[in-house]
């Protein structure tokens, strides 16, 4: 048996055996690494360790390390109170706005692990504190990144672009971009009434904002039945906060605001009911305003000076560390370190197959059958399914080079077939082994990390499946591109 054939049934039995036993699937491809490694292709342990994606690695530890600061001190409770206050309290808008963000993010050319890891331990923060489902607002950021990514000035797009140009093939910058964003509106659009979007749209918008302050009493009436006199404590209307529309938030017995006891979210500890009420509840302690800045400071980095995101997020949280030991004591134990032992195992065994070469032993055999439509629908499941365990610009510069010969033929439209590979191999990030599913595992609250995990899996699964296909019905199938 060849080796490339061996590492796939190896990937096989590795899943199998994870599925059956309580045994972590990363630790598991790690071992499948080094046996098929060695083994089969003859490799040497460096190489096998060089597999290993020490980027990614502290990418998720870093950006973990510095949310879980933040929750401790209470800085992501704040930003949600401030982002339902910008929302003015219209829970159903929150989805859409994080989706648009993203977007708009990766658009301007941010990397999309980088906009994810920023904007995750937030959005999971709207998600604990305010019932809205966490595969909802998850998605909402792996959707909305991918939505963005194929811009001609961002990171995938413009290697895309330059593969395409290497390869002698005509490009259509406009085409990639729309085609992407149209794929990813339409998959968060689907995910918004699949998790909970109509449950949003019926509970409409919060009755108090945090950090508002109520109108002042009347100056006439009975006390116990005007609606601005009643306290926090009262049944008036003035006191309804977010416990009486529903939104509890995760680990806290009352609302984020117009509640009588603290949150325990991860908590503000000192905004108690008259706080909130005087317009405390937007107030920031010294320390959460240097925690504030340092998540700035994380984005000016990444975004405007390029700064690799998990060094970056390392060293903002040890400054933050330093500043207040005891306020981050036990950050390093909510690490997530199963999520990374599981997505860096996974991604170490990927990296063997491409350097046995698998990816291009498959690729080669799809192409080998003759039958250009065909062809074109396997080369996107490819892309699609490679790229949920490994990196989408890896896939797509090994892949529109096998697409050339096909496409040289001229039965089929370069940038239809660009597109639709392009789609297909981005859309399946949402994949918990990709470097975005990953950061969605690690920062997932109100939810447990292990039901969020299968969850995506699962989701993941479905997207890998659907995905190529219908990039392939819309953009090859009908001819319509060029």
């Amino acid at each position: 048996m060849s080796a490339e054939l061996l590492s796939i049934l190896a990937l096989i039995v590795m899943f199998v055996v994870a599925t059956l036993f309580p045994v972590n699937l990363g630790a598991l491809a790690l071992v499948g690494a080094f046996l098929v490694g060695t083994l089969a292709a003859g490799m040497e342990t460096d190489q096998i360790l060089d597999a290993f994606p020490g980027s990614l690695f502290v990418i998720l530890v870093g950006v973990t390390l510095l949310f879980a600061i933040a929750t401790n001190n209470g800085t992501v409770d704040w930003l949600v109170r401030a982002a339902v206050h910008l929302v003015r309290g219209r829970l159903a808008a929150i989805p859409p706005v994080v989706f648009v963000i993203s977007a708009l993010l990766t658009a301007v050319g941010a990397p999309a692990p980088a906009v994810a890891a920023i904007l995750a331990p937030i959005a999971f923060g709207f998600a604990a504190d305010y019932r809205i489902h966490p595969m909802l607002i998850g998605l909402m950021v792996a959707h909305g990144t991918q939505a963005g990514a194929f811009s001609p000035i961002s990171v995938l797009g413009g290697i895309v672009n330059g593969v395409t140009d290497e390869a002698n093939l005509p490009g259509n910058n406009l085409v990639l971009f729309l085609s992407s964003f149209a794929f990813n509106t339409a998959a968060a659009a689907i995910v918004f009434f699949v998790f909970g979007g109509r449950d949003l749209l019926r509970r409409g918008s919060l009755e108090s904002l945090p950090g508002t302050t109520p109108a002042p009493a009347a100056p006439s009436g009975p006390a116990s039945s005007g609606p601005a006199s009643s306290g926090p404590a009262s049944s008036g209307p003035a006191s309804s906060g977010p416990a009486s529309s529903g939104p509890a938030p995760s680990g806290s017995t009352s609302s984020v605001a117009g509640s009588e006891s603290t949150s325990g979210g991860g908590g503000v500890g000192t905004a108690t009911t008259q706080d909130t009420a005087t317009g405390g509840g937007l107030r920031l302690t010294p320390h959460q305003a240097l925690t504030l800045t340092g998540i700035v400071g994380l984005c000016v980095a990444v975004l405007a000076f390029k700064l690799d995101v998990g060094l970056t997020a390392v060293t903002v949280a040890v400054i933050l560390s330093l500043t207040s030991p005891k306020t981050n004591k036990g950050a390093v134990e909510r690490v997530a370190w199963p999520t990374v032992l599981l997505i860096c195992g996974v991604v170490t065994y990927v990296g063997v197959l491409q350097e046995i070469g698998t990816v291009d032993y498959v690729g080669s055999a799809v192409a080998a059958i003759g039958i250009p439509l065909l062809v074109a629908l396997l080369i996107c499941y490819v892309g699609g399914v490679v790229s949920a365990f490994a990196s989408t610009v890896g896939i797509l510069g090994a892949l529109v080079p096998l697409a050339v010969p096909l496409l040289s033929q001229g039965s089929l439209g370069p940038i239809a077939m660009i597109a639709a590979l392009s789609v297909s191999s981005a859309i399946v990030d949402v994949s918990p082994f990709s470097t975005t599913g990953a950061l969605l595992v690690a920062n997932v609250r109100g939810m447990e990390r292990d039901d969020f995990y299968r969850k995506l899996l699962a989701y993941g699964a479905v997207v890998v499946l659907v995905g190529p296909v219908a990039a392939w019905a819309v953009l090859v199938a009908p001819g319509w591109l060029g």
